[in-house]
């Protein structure tokens, strides 16, 4: 997959693509990035980006002429002039006021071949660019940040670990928080998942290693005498927990079995909210 970052600020990127496993799928050309410096497509002695909004109003938005020039340049057209051939490249605007970026999202994406990402600065982008270029708005969450950039990086890690090969256990990209519906997980006459790691859309459970007591406090005794039946139940218990009291709002949607809900039933009792 080739992803492709339009921003004034380059550098920013740089230490955070060159650690872990981004770092290693770009070596191994699993993934590249490529970093557009919006300046390089000024006209001025100060390379202007930016001017001050029509109609008023505090902060300075980011000028189409740029922007237009720099998608140009990697071959993006606008969208009334698209065909078949781009079907596998999608132009996102990083943005406060996009669509929800979430694991269901990236999985969506991480079929396509190019990802264009417009990185906002400053009060936004000339709403043109988006009308004229842009596939969709993205935001990684409900607050707003200085610019596009931690954002898009954000885009590119999420997405690089669901390209086959990226992570050394594939399962990894599976079984994590979020990782797969509820539907998908094959469960057991009790209704307990029968991986070992089944996410099943809800929160992952708590994870533990060496040594087997630390600070004072131990590993559950469950997950130390090797009987796998009863170390899934745990596990699928710590889930709901966790998930009732962190992200309650994933469970509207779930899919839970019978013994899902009623260990929901006994957290909530217990006071687990």
């Amino acid at each position: 997959m080739q992803f492709e970052i339009v921003t004034i600020f380059p550098g920013l990127f740089q230490s955070i693509f060159e650690h872990g496993i981004v770092r290693r799928a770009l070596a191994e050309e699993r993934v590249k990035v490529g970093l557009h410096d919006l300046r390089e497509f000024t006209h001025d002695r100060h390379r202007t980006v930016d001017d001050r909004p029509f109609g008023g109003g505090e902060g300075m938005v980011l000028k189409p002429e740029p922007l237009a020039e720099a998608l140009a340049s990697l071959g993006i057209r606008p969208k009334a002039e698209r065909g078949p051939e781009d079907a596998g490249t999608r132009v996102l605007l990083m943005s406060a006021q996009g669509r929800r970026f979430t694991q269901a999202v990236a999985r969506q994406m991480s079929s396509l071949d190019r990802v264009v990402l417009i990185c906002g600065r400053y009060e936004g982008v000339d709403e043109r660019i988006n009308e004229l270029y842009c596939d969709g708005e993205l935001s990684i969450g409900d607050y707003v940040l200085s610019g596009g950039e931690l954002a898009a990086a954000v885009v590119v890690d999420t997405m690089m670990r669901l390209i086959p090969g990226v992570l050394g256990n594939e399962a990894s990209g599976e079984f994590e928080s979020f990782g797969v519906a509820d539907a998908e997980i094959e469960t057991d006459v009790e209704g307990v998942p029968r991986s070992q790691h089944g996410a099943g859309g809800l929160l992952d459970y708590p994870h533990y290693t060496r040594p087997a007591e630390f600070g004072g406090l131990k590993t559950p005794e469950v997950l130390l005498n090797g009987d796998h039946l009863q170390i899934r139940k745990w596990r699928r218990r710590e889930q709901l927990r966790k998930t009732l009291a962190n992200r309650p709002d994933l469970l509207e949607g779930a899919a839970l079995s019978g013994s899902d809900r009623r260990i929901l039933d006994e957290l909530r009792a217990e006071g687990h909210l």
